[in-house]
């Protein structure tokens, strides 16, 4: 029986094969890029980088597109498997995407800087998804030359 910790990752090391095996990121709470925001800039960069994005807006009922990608309401619904999901929501709205995440068992998750959720990085963790808490995609893709 393997460790759940091993699919906690930490180090630079393992953020780099982690996404050396990313193609494609659903990224929860998406924002429209009305005006500058995070939620849209990392995704938008990541795009632009060769990732294929898959918008998943938590706002914006009636938005059916971001980035030129038809938008989706749950990670679950997205009907197709996800290498990660990179989540921009508040520490405390974690548990309640929870049972979306399980239900959809992407390959890893990616909290965005400033985000962290021991508890739902744990649970993650032991159903077998790897697990990135406070750090931001975009810094670790520049970091990497992507």
């Amino acid at each position: 029986m393997t460790d759940w910790r091993q699919h906690l990752i930490e180090t630079p090391d393992g953020i780099s094969a982690l996404l050396d095996r990313t193609r494609s990121i659903a990224v929860l709470g998406i924002k429209t890029g009305e005006r500058p925001a995070p939620a849209y800039d990392v995704p938008a960069y990541a795009q632009r980088a060769g990732f294929r994005i898959i918008p998943v807006p938590v706002y914006y009922p009636e938005v059916t597109e971001i980035l030129g990608v038809p938008v989706h309401r749950t990670i679950a619904g997205i009907g197709e498997p996800v290498d990660l999901v990179n989540v921009f929501r508040r520490d405390r709205d974690l548990p309640g995407h929870l049972d979306d995440l399980l239900a959809a068992r992407p390959r890893a998750v990616w909290f965005q800087l400033g985000i962290r959720h021991d508890e739902v990085a744990e649970t993650l963790a032991r159903a077998g998804i790897d697990v990135v808490q406070d750090r931001c995609l975009l810094v670790e893709l520049q970091e990497r030359g992507r």
